[in-house]
């Protein structure tokens, strides 16, 4: 991981799932839902992706995984979702090299800059099949449509070395793309925190992209390992926006990078709705999506063994938009945005530890009276402090450096069971299979 220079940031939980699960909490007086909808895509493939292929053909290979979007869209809409979302290279698939990829690129106009159905008006850009068929199916559908594809965008080469122009004289973005229920393109987001990616360029500076809808008010956008990081992540929530669309092609990792856990954690921790879109590649352990919220969560999680196949979920969703729940107006466009034009961290429901009234105060090693002895262990190749629980319940401290943890626990033994426990903390620097701060 080449662009790992931003702090990731950490909150793990662990839970336990089985095939298809709801979970609810209790919900607030909630005026205004919507219908919202993930696939988890079992795509095919290219057998070679280091070979690169002629635009037909690979828009021959792109089709036949978007005939399977066609089929999952008609099926979200007879449920009648409003949003749906596919997951991360669920069009062309992974492992390409910078040229092989070359067929599968599309130039996708800025929403921001001028404004394009490309349903409508197929014959305004050239080389925009992929474009055009999925603006087709969200105007077909009548839904908002988000989809992940590749994106060559041309820059202009100069001779200052310091140009972020790659040598060839374009980008190669890693692309979500947002349709609005007429086929007209909203948004579009480049993604900046790259994991292996050979094929795609970091953008030159990290983007901040939402856009509105009509029965929900503001989404935001980013793409898998965005996740762990500030930018786009953490900047989009600190914005005041509550409610985030995530495809990504996750491959999970035990014990600490699990869809499931990981998503629903990230919902419960920042306060916002997640719509989680993931691959289905049991070779690449690569499955988990959700419709999460930080009342209700609605998941797919295959087991070893399960058919290889997709998953769609739909779930009704409450409006956490603060500005849309509040007053708000609807422009000629149908699109809604708010008569405020600012909102704070805090009005969304994510606050800092300093500025909670409610939160217990930040305690430092000096500030932590000790537990039982405790023990070093390395976890997913970083070194993390532990201590025991040795009691069946109790409260324990532990910490690493300055970094400290504490934990309030009963726990009911079942039987003769030999289960051990112990509470873990690591801050510090990850090196293994990229390299970002952590603190968990």
């Amino acid at each position: 991981m080449s662009h790992g220079k931003e702090t990731m940031f950490l909150f793990v939980v662990f839970c336990s799932f089985a095939l298809t699960s709801a979970v609810n909490q209790t919900l607030p007086v909630m005026d205004s839902w919507y219908v919202a909808a993930v696939y988890e895509h079992n795509l095919i493939l290219n057998p070679e992706p280091d070979v690169p292929l002629s635009r037909l053909d690979a828009l021959q290979h792109m089709q036949k995984n978007l005939d399977i979007y066609e089929e999952q869209a008609a099926q979200a809409a007879q449920q009648g979702a409003q949003i749906l979302v596919f997951p991360e290279d669920g069009l062309h698939g992974f492992n390409f090299s910078r040229s092989s990829i070359s067929g599968y690129l599309e130039t996708i106009p800025d929403p921001q800059q001028e404004s394009w159905n490309p349903c409508t008006e197929p014959g305004k850009y050239n080389n925009t099949e992929v474009l055009q068929r999925l603006s087709c199916m969200a105007r077909r559908n009548n839904l908002y449509l988000v989809a992940n594809m590749a994106d060559l965008q041309p820059c202009p080469l100069k001779t200052d070395p310091t140009s972020s122009c790659p040598s060839d004289g374009r980008w190669q973005f890693n692309t979500n793309v947002v349709f609005r229920s007429d086929g007209l393109l909203v948004a579009r987001y480049h993604k900046h925190n790259l994991y292996f990616e050979e094929a795609f360029d970091m953008p030159p500076q990290p983007e901040i992209i939402t856009f509105d809808t009509p029965f929900a008010g503001r989404f935001g956008l980013m793409i898998c390992f965005d996740i762990l990081f500030h930018k786009p992540t953490v900047a989009l929530v600190e914005k005041g926006v509550r409610q985030l669309i995530y495809p990504t092609a996750w491959m999970n990792q035990l014990p600490l990078l699990d869809t499931i856990q990981f998503q629903q954690a990230f919902s419960l921790g920042a306060n916002v709705t997640l719509l989680a879109a993931n691959i289905r590649n049991d070779q690449l352990n690569m499955r988990g999506s959700g419709i999460y919220t930080p009342f209700s969560a609605t998941y797919h999680h295959a087991q070893k063994g399960d058919p290889e196949e997709g998953r769609l979920l739909v779930a009704r969703v409450p409006v956490l938009d603060p500005l849309w729940v509040g007053q708000s107006v609807t422009t000629k466009e149908g699109v809604v945005r708010s008569e405020s034009t600012s909102s704070t961290a805090t009005d969304s429901g994510f606050c800092h530890q300093e500025s909670c009234s409610d939160s217990p105060p930040l305690e430092t090693a000096s500030s932590v009276p000790p537990s039982s002895a405790t023990f070093i262990s390395s976890m997913m190749y970083d070194p993390f402090t532990f201590v025991l629980l040795n009691e069946t319940e109790g409260k324990v401290n532990v910490c690493n450096g300055t970094f400290c943890c504490h934990l309030q626990y009963r726990w009911l033994p079942q039987g003769d069971s030999k289960e051990l426990y112990a509470l873990g903390a690591f801050a510090g620097t990850h090196t293994v299979n990229g390299r970002y701060a952590l603190q968990v």
